[in-house]
């Protein structure tokens, strides 16, 4: 997954106390002028590079797949909130990180320019100005440092909300079960990938989403049950669980949306298909009705029927989705 990798963040404080300690300690192996160009050089490259390390450990957003853009946008917004700009916009989500991020950039390259004035500064000084110009240079690059402390904190918030996302693969076709809850879903789920799958978590959400995988003809099918997003109607979702389903919306290549016709998980088939409705106009990907639990009733119109606890038609059921998804892989070209 593409945010696990990630490294920690530092703070500003444990940046500054690095850059300056071992400063110090490069500065007691030399002697005079050439100990403060060193430590001065020393102290530089630390927080530059450092700085610089926090911006380009992250991926390109603009290369980044669209479902986890946005997925991660989501995130960002429920778990680090907002940001205020220096002209006083509110920015949100991505557009948070990516200002902080590119203050950090800021912070980076105003230090290498502090340490190139101060490298000049001390080339033709003696010993003791050359200290006192040191002294300086490490006082405005802390200043530096301080003023994106807030800037840090927020990547590093982000990147620890971030790296625990489920590893889903958007370059995988993939199968979404929606329905309401207790229609056969996770069963369903359950039985074609022979309980072969894993229990992952949204960061916004209490019920962790199911997914599980299969092969046909050497093609491998992620299938995933989201219990929590596609299990109730749009008006019960809030900002960030809709927005997730957009996320949804850019990974499915197919979507088995299961009914219960018998109505004994507690829903009306009414209330039922106005959901499934809702699905289709909300995903571009096609959208199989499935009627589980058809050993107790048929009465609704569906593209297929099958119990899985009885284990009728579950197989059929699949191949339709996997015909429904037609994937043709990449092959190499001759």
């Amino acid at each position: 997954m593409i945010f696990e990798g990630l490294p920690t963040t530092p703070r500003s404080e444990e940046l500054i106390d690095k850059a300056f300690s071992r400063a110090a300690r490069s500065g007691r192996a030399k002697s005079g002028l050439e100990a403060q160009q060193s430590m001065l050089q020393t102290a530089g490259n630390i927080l530059s590079d450092n700085l610089e390390n926090v911006v380009t450990e992250w991926p390109d957003f603009g290369a980044v797949d669209p479902f986890y853009r946005e997925l991660a946008d989501a995130v960002l917004r429920r778990e680090i909130g907002s940001r205020t700009a220096d002209h006083g916009a509110e920015q949100v989500g991505l557009d948070a990180l990516r200002a902080s991020l590119s203050e950090v950039t800021w912070a980076s390259r105003q230090v290498e320019e502090i340490q190139r004035e101060y490298n000049a500064k001390l080339r033709k000084t003696d010993p003791e100005t050359a200290r006192k110009h040191r002294k300086q240079a490490f006082a405005r690059m802390a200043d530096v440092v301080e003023e994106v402390a807030e800037d840090l904190r927020r990547v590093g918030d982000a990147r620890n909300a971030l790296r625990d996302l489920p590893d889903i693969r958007p370059d995988e076709p993939t199968i979404v079960v929606a329905g309401y809850p207790n229609v056969g879903k996770s069963s369903f789920v359950n039985e074609v990938t022979r309980a072969d799958n894993e229990i992952a978590r949204y960061p916004f959400t209490t019920r962790g989403i199911q997914i599980g995988h299969f092969e046909r003809n050497h093609v491998r099918y992620q299938i995933i049950d989201t219990p929590g997003l596609l299990d109730r109607p749009e008006e019960d979702r809030n900002d960030i669980e809709s927005q997730a389903v957009s996320a949804l919306a850019h990974l499915a290549d197919a979507v088995l949306f299961v009914v219960d016709a018998s109505e004994a998980c507690g829903y009306p088939l009414d209330a039922q298909l106005a959901l499934r409705d809702a699905v289709v106009e909300r995903f571009d990907a096609p959208v199989l009705t499935v009627c589980n639990k058809s050993d107790r009733s048929t009465a609704v119109e569906a593209d297929a029927y099958m119990s899985v606890s009885e284990d009728e038609n579950v197989d059929s059921v699949l191949d339709l989705a996997v015909e429904t998804v037609d994937w043709e892989p990449d092959l190499p070209s001759r």
